[in-house]
């Protein structure tokens, strides 16, 4: 298949190193962050994959869906957007799959994760938390990965009612609240745990990411999908989609 990639930063290049290994699928084009980005931008590709910022990818959103290409999206920061997205790409009749973390491992670590909360739920004395680490040019805090963890924890687990990222000197955290910590660090490609904890025990769940290769990686397999799932049933869908399928 032939992929467009939007965005030519670190993450951008890895994709493109990807495909190049792949010896299946070829980078059709390149269009970098600040290029000017038309309908006509994506003739003749299979494959949209978006690895820009916030800005950018809503700005560029409009013609991406009017190519009507599939596109895969990496960028986060737009959460507070998405219904709006979700109707563009409705009305639009096209596709999109959106993730924050297409690493293949995070997203076993997400429902390994998601399944830790759900078995603590019934029991009182269990407590959880959760936290992350990126470099310190990641622009969003806590990472989109952390607040999709944090997500599944509370559908998980309904002793959790509510999300808190920054603590309070003069309120202490309550039972009902779940606490995301952020640190930026240096060059850290991604870290992320769940820390479980009780009177008797504690329970760790992690994940470290080596390098940027395993979240290329996953974005190329979901634009394969993508692109299958375009043809029969467009739509909005995230990694979730991809992996219920993929693990039946």
């Amino acid at each position: 298949m032939k992929y467009a990639l939007v965005g030519y930063g670190k993450m951008g290049q890895q994709v493109a190193g990807i495909l190049e290994d792949s010896g299946e699928h070829e980078v059709h084009r390149v269009l970098d962050v600040d290029a000017s980005i038309t309908e006509k931008s994506f003739t003749g590709s299979d494959v949209i994959i978006d690895f820009t910022v916030r800005d950018a990818f809503l700005s560029n959103l409009p013609a991406m869906l009017a190519s009507k290409v599939p596109v895969v999206v990496g960028t986060t920061g737009w959460d507070a957007d998405m219904p709006e997205v979700r109707k563009m790409v409705e009305k639009a009749g096209t596709s999109i799959l959106y993730s924050a973390n297409f690493s293949l491992g995070v997203n076993i670590f997400l429902r390994t994760v998601r399944e830790a909360a759900r078995m603590i739920a019934p029991f009182d004395d269990f407590d959880i938390a959760f936290s992350e680490q990126h470099h310190t040019a990641k622009v969003d805090f806590p990472s989109g990965t952390a607040l999709k963890a944090a997500e599944m924890i509370l559908e998980a687990n309904a002793r959790k009612k509510t999300i808190i990222s920054q603590l309070s000197t003069w309120k202490k955290i309550g039972p009902e609240e779940l606490q995301v910590a952020a640190i930026r660090l240096g060059s850290v490609f991604g870290q992320h745990s769940a820390f479980i904890n009780s009177e008797f025990d504690d329970i760790v769940i992690s994940h470290t990411a080596r390098n940027r290769r395993g979240f290329a990686g996953g974005a190329v397999k979901a634009g394969e999908w993508l692109a299958e799932k375009h043809v029969s049933r467009p739509g909005f869908y995230t990694m979730d989609d991809f992996l219920d399928e993929v693990l039946g």
